[in-house]
């Protein structure tokens, strides 16, 4: 037993729309980026984090995270490789998304989608059960 742990968690602003596309066999793929600032003692910054989400919770992603929007997602690290068309062999750093939050929204805005985890305190004036399945 492995005693590692890939999980990440994120809390930043959409940097445009997700784009969201199809496989052959239905099933959608959202990718989307969001800006997560960060403050040290003396400096402070913005880091790019690439998120993609796969399935329902990809559709409902495509579908709820716009330009600007404060999304707290959470995930597993993961680097893919592939070729670009020179057939360099090129890298890309993602978060594999499977807990995605709408934030930052008013009385009624606010959406939860993906695998529970823990349980996140009501906000937003309604109760767990009046949150939609998806």
């Amino acid at each position: 037993m492995s005693n590692d742990l890939n999980l990440c968690q994120f809390i930043g602003r959409a940097g445009k729309d997700a784009e969201t596309r199809y496989t052959p066999s239905g099933d959608a793929i959202a990718n989307f980026s969001i800006a997560v600032g960060w403050k040290g003692k003396d400096k402070e910054g913005t880091e790019w984090v690439r998120c993609s989400a796969f399935g329902k919770l990809g559709e409902i992603c495509g579908q709820y995270i716009t330009k600007g929007k404060q999304v707290y997602v959470a995930g597993r690290m993961n680097t893919r490789k592939w070729q670009d068309k020179d057939g360099q062999d090129r890298y890309t750093t993602e978060i594999s998304v499977d807990r995605m939050q709408l934030l930052g929204g008013g009385e009624g805005e606010q959406r939860q989608a993906g695998k529970p985890a823990a349980k996140a305190a009501p906000t937003g004036g309604f109760d767990d059960d009046d949150l939609p399945d998806f």
